[in-house]
């Protein structure tokens, strides 16, 4: 059974929530802080992490971003305020999705179920394996290690992912919604910034002059690609 947690300090709603989810199949644990939800989130338990924004301690936004360093599973956001929607557009968090309340729980359940299996299938293909080297850049994917022109680079996990994917993929121009689908998956959030925040984000830790990149070059009007 998939185990999901709920991070939400509004107690009806949090009891809504697991109601509908458990009822799905699911087990369910909830907690009503952000520096909680943020321990146990990391504990590597869960299937599914179930966000909300306004918390005490620690704000969901800061939550999401902690836990995408480390995390590469199903992180969905819920919110009740428009605003918020748009900072989770802005900010690039790496979250999969959000869900504005009030909500159906027919929404919330086919949405986790939706990330989950996206998630497994993601999981299960299969990837290549090894030490890739494209001009200075070298990446390996048992290790997940990175150097640039010798260095080593620590990258977060969908940086990691992204250059993987470009490397991959060298000299074939991507879009930022082609890069978010194969990276992110879905395209619940709209314009795909957190693309163009993760590019900048790899270029200043790969290239030695970010501003005029040698790698990963943006084809203006199309989008972004790895240069052989």
């Amino acid at each position: 059974m998939q185990k999901l947690l709920i991070v939400e300090d509004d107690e009806a709603i949090a009891s809504i929530e697991r109601d509908y989810l458990e009822r799905d199949g699911f087990a369910v644990e909830i907690v009503a802080d952000g520096p909680t939800g943020l321990e146990r989130g990391l504990s590597g338990e869960y299937s599914l992490i179930l966000l909300d924004l306004m918390l005490p301690g620690l704000s969901g936004f800061e939550v999401c971003r902690l836990l995408r360093e480390k995390l590469d599973i199903p992180i969905l956001l819920v919110t009740a305020r428009q605003e918020d929607v748009d900072k989770i557009r802005g900010l690039g968090l790496g979250a999969d999705d959000y869900i504005e309340k009030p909500f159906s729980p027919r929404v919330l359940t086919a949405r986790v179920r939706a990330h989950l299996s996206r998630y497994e299938r993601l999981t299960r293909a299969e990837k290549p394996t090894g030490e890739i080297t494209l001009g200075g850049i070298s990446l390996n994917t048992d290790t997940r290690r990175v150097f640039a022109d010798g260095q080593e680079v620590e990258l977060k996990n969908k940086e990691f992912e992204l250059l993987l994917f470009l490397m991959l993929n060298a000299d074939v121009v991507f879009s930022r919604d082609a890069l978010y689908e194969a990276i992110w998956g879905m395209g619940a959030l709209g314009d795909n910034a957190t693309v163009a925040v993760h590019i900048n984000r790899l270029r200043e830790k790969i290239e030695a002059d970010p501003a005029n990149p040698r790698y990963i070059q943006t084809v203006w009007g199309a989008g972004y690609k790895f240069a052989l």
